[in-house]
């Protein structure tokens, strides 16, 4: 199974069952506007936490119809992401959106030991993009949390991408290990690392995928390039998901598809209970809708 364009994720969301989405610190206009866009194709349902009368007066400007939809009153940031946490506890919402609020408070909340929604140990960013150059959409991760991940994070970050396309009906990804060049350098970390990782999948220590490299990014997507370099490789210019070295890699490769590449991306923050839908006041509408439709979809 391949999906081309993150069209056909809104199209998986619309077949699943659908689900609640708690907005933390909801008054926001770009989330409530994204927000509005998902509910309206059908593929969640809101649940709102946050100060309400700025919430309805958003509501009014952009002609979103609050009928039927739960809004919990919390003036305070911090607490609105503790809330809407309890609520998918609770079993009352299924996914968790951040709004007017910092990052740090709402993960705070989410990796609170005794009242959150940590699951593995690391948790991580992954973006699905979808490009005007590429034959499918592709997995960059991690763009946006882990600054210098270690060997044993990488394991984590490679099996919390992977649980997405499996999520998603794709049950083998090809996960492409990137980096500067193509061959191992043990004065470069990454390529060992990217080694390691190879022999580990081949062995059965890290399952449900494929994994190969150390690959330059132009041989994990280009299979002209891997011919002209004799790569053998099931991965090489075919990869699903594309594994950055290091938070400094991740996001300028991620920020220049967005703003070079003609890219749109769909993310989220995956290894907690649920998908975790946290944009960026950079992101698109469309990318903030198909984040909110990614979510569902899995």
């Amino acid at each position: 199974m391949t999906i081309k364009a993150l069209d056909d994720i809104v199209k998986i969301a619309r077949e699943k069952e659908t689900r609640r989405l708690a907005v933390a610190a909801a008054a926001d206009k770009p989330v409530l506007e994204a927000v509005k866009n998902a509910y309206k194709e059908g593929i969640i349902i809101p649940v709102l936490v946050g100060n309400k009368s700025e919430i309805e007066k958003i509501c009014k400007e952009i002609d979103f119809d609050l009928n039927d939809i739960e809004i919990y009153n919390e003036n305070n940031p911090a607490l609105s992401s503790v809330k809407a946490v309890e609520l998918i506890r609770e079993g009352k919402a299924d996914i968790l959106m951040k709004g007017l609020v910092s990052t740090a408070p709402l993960l705070k909340a989410v990796l609170d030991k005794e009242k959150g929604l940590r699951k593995a140990s690391t948790l991580s960013h992954f973006a699905l993009i979808e490009s005007p150059y590429y034959h499918k959409l592709i997995g960059v991760t991690d763009a946006a949390m882990n600054i210098a991940p270690e060997f044993t994070d990488k394991i984590h970050i490679i099996n919390n991408a992977v649980e997405v396309y499996h999520r998603l009906g794709i049950k083998n990804p090809k996960v492409a290990i990137i980096g500067p060049l193509e061959v191992v350098n043990p004065k470069i970390e990454s390529t060992t690392h990217a080694a390691m990782l190879n022999v580990m999948n081949k062995r059965g220590q890290i399952q449900g995928c494929i994994v190969d490299g150390p690959f330059a990014i132009d041989n994990a997507v280009s299979k002209e390039a891997a011919e002209h370099k004799g790569i053998v490789s099931d991965v090489a210019g075919d990869a699903d998901i594309l594994v950055a070295p290091d938070l400094n890699s991740g996001n300028v490769l991620y920020k220049t598809l967005m703003f070079m590449g003609g890219c749109t991306s769909a993310a989220v923050i995956m290894g907690a209970k649920v998908p975790v839908v946290l944009t960026s006041r950079a992101d698109t509408d469309k990318s903030k809708m198909m984040s909110i439709a990614l979510a569902a979809a899995m």
